[in-house]
């Protein structure tokens, strides 16, 4: 099959890279234009992008996905299908376009967790269970027809950053098999309205600033699980002394305090904790605003608090 692949950032280059190495025909790559980033304001070129410069791979660069020209070209390579990994939202005239449909990766077991953050909220919410799934675009975002899902077990104490990975390289494996499933006729379509049958939906929106303030007055575990949703970015925060304290890492207990919550016991050494609601989050790696990440007692040594 003549396939194109769309995407942006590192974890769409794992699924790009799989999908190579598989001997799978990549006639061409669609990803995010270059944009200015960093103090120097230069052009920065998408994961995406630099991998397919080093593999020789075409590539297309539209600001705008409806934009004429663009079809035009689109339509001119005459691909079989398309591939999608964390990109933007295609309008039906592009993910319509190939004779066998476009196909997405996405990092949750679909139903749950559609939207833009799954990996983050499936941590904040302290689920046991992940995974990645592969479905057919449709008109709605996240609920075309499921082809093939891959469950991951959740250990409870790991980061965003270390789940991303993980079910990067699952989603990867995950890909290769649909399109050869797809390639081949040997796959089913499970629609997921026959799926949320009975069950409660959880959703992913995009996360926000304001979203990574740190709430006190919750459940310690409930911080835990947010702290370890956003690390390491966007990145949890709380206030210290007026400044944004970006939190990592924590660690929790449950006890009896009279300690209100969100003010901090610290013996300036080895431990600064906060209570919350029923308990404490002692906190293990941060960064205070104008500084670099450390370990508490890193921070300690250069903060009396």
């Amino acid at each position: 099959m003549r396939i194109i692949f769309m995407g942006t950032p590192q974890f769409a280059v794992a699924s790009l890279n799989a999908l190579v190495k598989a001997g799978c025909d990549i006639i061409a790559i669609v990803t995010a234009p270059d944009k200015p980033a960093g103090r120097g304001q230069k052009l920065h070129e998408s994961a995406v992008k630099q991998y397919a410069v080093e593999n020789d791979l075409q590539i297309l660069q539209p600001e705008k996905l409806k934009d004429p020209a663009f079809l035009a070209e689109l339509k001119a390579l005459n691909a079989d299908l398309q591939v999608v990994v964390a990109f933007r939202m295609l309008p039906e005239a592009v993910w319509n376009m190939p004779p066998k449909g476009t196909i997405n990766l996405h990092a949750s077991l679909l139903p749950q967790y559609r939207g833009a953050a799954p990996i983050n909220w499936v941590l904040i919410n302290g689920e046991g269970e992940s995974g990645v799934t592969t479905f057919f675009l449709k008109h709605e975002i996240d609920t075309g027809d499921i082809l093939f899902t891959e469950k991951a077990t959740l250990s409870g104490h790991e980061t965003a950053g270390e789940l991303h990975d993980r079910l990067m390289h699952k989603g990867a494996g995950l890909l290769v098999k649909t399109v050869k499933g797809v390639e081949s006729g040997r796959y089913n379509e499970y629609k997921q309205a026959q799926l949320v049958t009975g069950l409660e939906l959880k959703h992913a929106p995009k996360i926000f600033k304001e979203d990574c303030l740190i709430d006190w007055n919750q459940p310690a575990l409930n911080i835990y699980n947010k702290i370890r949703g956003l690390s390491p970015v966007p990145t949890a925060y709380t206030l210290l002394n007026g400044k944004i304290l970006k939190v990592f890492r924590s660690s929790y207990e449950i006890a009896a305090t009279d300690v209100q919550p969100g003010h901090f016991v610290t013996d300036n050494k080895t431990y600064l904790k906060f209570a919350a609601k029923d308990g404490f989050v002692s906190l293990t790696e941060v960064q205070l605003e104008g500084k670099k990440q450390m370990g508490i007692e890193e921070f300690l040594r250069g903060m009396k608090l």
